[in-house]
């Protein structure tokens, strides 16, 4: 069996033919009800005849999240899911409301191997990477329940986009075609750590989406410590990449910072930064730090503030992101963590 939300058209148009015997305009009217009206089901198709939905039913399958929890922000309309996939597993996603409409923040993988030492995400350690399916789910399933579009895409939940590149870049094709949602791929938002040669492999891509590079440390030796991945790619090598893109793509990188107290947001932090990105076609976006039970990082306003004013004066780029869902845990990997740790607290009290 196929999972035929995680096909391109041209892949369905293939299948529809060679498959089924079916002409090519099937694999449009079938598309249509996907990616266009949502369904979950063949069933649903009702311009299809039995016989063909049946013949689909037999060959494909139409993967489906189940919600598990939602929390809804009583600050900010913020909503972030909980969903269970058909094996079983746990994965989040948010929802974000703004001024130019709905944006979601999607999870890329169950768990991260990344080990990045202030980030829930990786603490339960990487089960699996997740299909082009279950990543566009998390956005039709949200449209399903809340009745609105989603306008935007972030790839900047639970997992590392790049360390799941084959199965995000037909997500990202899949979901910017124009037999598809249409999204523009420049409402699309793709956040890494900085897996360097993928960061490469990217640029060359001729996609139109955005890059966030998660830079955390302007200090090979602060980085080393919190981000892993610092001691295969450097920072020296991560910015080459980071040139490379912005030169062969010609869009800018936003560099998400959380600050952290002392730990990356001193006065020579602050230049230290400003002489890496120094002529880079960039932007430094700040954020306080997520409070992690199982970690000590922290970081107050008045803090994240002060360190922005320490890079404008150095003719830096910066601004302080909205931290928005505040009161529901809306950084990635907080809920699904809690929900581990209490799923596995009534298996042990059933014992």
């Amino acid at each position: 069996m196929t999972d035929i939300l995680s096909l391109s058209y041209s892949e369905l148009e293939n299948q529809i033919v060679s498959e089924l015997s079916e002409k090519k305009f099937r694999a449009k009217q079938i598309y249509d009800w996907l990616h266009i009206k949502k369904v979950t089901s063949f069933e649903e198709m009702t311009n299809l005849s039995a016989s063909l939905r049946l013949k689909l039913s037999g060959v494909f399958y139409i993967k489906r999240l189940n919600i598990v929890r939602k929390l809804e922000s009583g600050i900010d309309n913020t909503v972030k899911y909980l969903y269970r996939l058909d094996d079983g597993n746990i994965v989040e996603s948010v929802v974000m409301e703004y001024s130019f409409g709905l944006s979601i923040c999607v999870s890329t993988q169950i768990g991260c191997r990344m080990g990045c030492d202030f980030c829930a995400s990786t603490i339960a350690g990487f089960v699996r990477n997740l299909t082009p399916s279950e990543i566009l789910q998390q956005k039709y399933e949200a449209e399903r329940e809340l009745g609105k579009k989603i306008s935007r895409v972030v790839l900047m939940g639970i997992g590392e986009p790049l360390d799941n590149y084959e199965n995000i870049l037909k997500f990202i094709r899949i979901v910017s075609a124009s037999e598809s949602d249409g999204i523009s791929q420049r409402h699309i938002t793709l956040s890494t750590c900085g897996i360097v040669p993928r960061i490469y492999e990217l640029a060359d891509e001729e996609l139109s989406i955005n890059l966030a590079v998660s830079l955390h440390s302007s200090s090979d030796e602060a980085r080393n410590r919190i981000m892993p991945v610092n001691r295969t790619y450097n920072l020296e090598k991560l910015m080459d990449a980071c040139r490379y893109y912005t030169k062969k793509t010609g869009r800018r990188i936003t560099f998400e910072y959380a600050v952290i107290e002392n730990v990356n947001s001193s006065v020579d932090d602050a230049l230290r930064l400003s002489k890496l990105i120094k002529g880079m076609i960039s932007h430094i976006n700040l954020i306080g730090v997520n409070t992690v039970k199982e970690r000590s990082y922290s970081s107050s306003q008045a803090h994240v503030e002060q360190f922005k004013n320490s890079l404008v004066k150095l003719g830096v780029n910066a601004t302080v992101r909205r931290k928005l869902g505040a009161d529901i845990d809306a950084a990635c990997g907080q809920l699904r963590r809690e929900f581990e740790k209490s799923r596995g607290d009534t298996s042990e009290d059933s014992q």
